[in-house]
């Protein structure tokens, strides 16, 4: 049976993976950018880009459906499991409020995310993802 510092221990390595993801997806897009200035190659890798735009399409899926993302949901288990307190709110919108004091509805983070993510698709135009190509070349 788990102990409530092994549940402790799990919540806070979801709260990091969570942070991690979040950093993806903010971080991801002004490096696209930025690196597309100043020609860094991977900003154009094609899975990168893929997995960010998949990222973003998941975050603004779920804020439409109106669905807590999911690891918000196993790091309140984990920590109610544990006996700490729970998030009542987003995993954004706690993590925001304690950063900056900030408070909105739902439908705020909802607008945010969805421009995010059409700036995310604009990227794909303005900074071409490309394929590997082949190192062969025809006879």
């Amino acid at each position: 049976m788990a102990t409530t510092a092994t549940y402790q221990h799990l919540a806070d390595a979801v709260l990091v993976l969570h942070t991690l993801f979040v950093a993806f997806v903010v971080l991801g897009l002004p490096l696209i950018f930025v690196g597309a200035f100043r020609d860094w190659s991977w900003v154009r890798n094609f899975w990168f880009r893929l997995f960010h735009l998949l990222a973003i399409g998941v975050v603004v899926a779920q804020a439409w459906i109106g669905v807590m993302c999911p690891l918000t949901n196993i790091e309140s288990l984990l920590r109610q499991r544990s006996g700490e307190n729970i998030y009542t709110e987003s995993f954004i919108q706690h993590w925001l409020h304690k950063l900056i004091y900030f408070e909105a509805p739902m439908w705020i983070f909802t607008l945010v995310y969805t421009l995010f993510g059409l700036l995310v698709l604009l990227s794909w135009q303005l900074v071409r993802p490309r394929r590997r190509i082949s190192a062969e070349k025809p006879h």
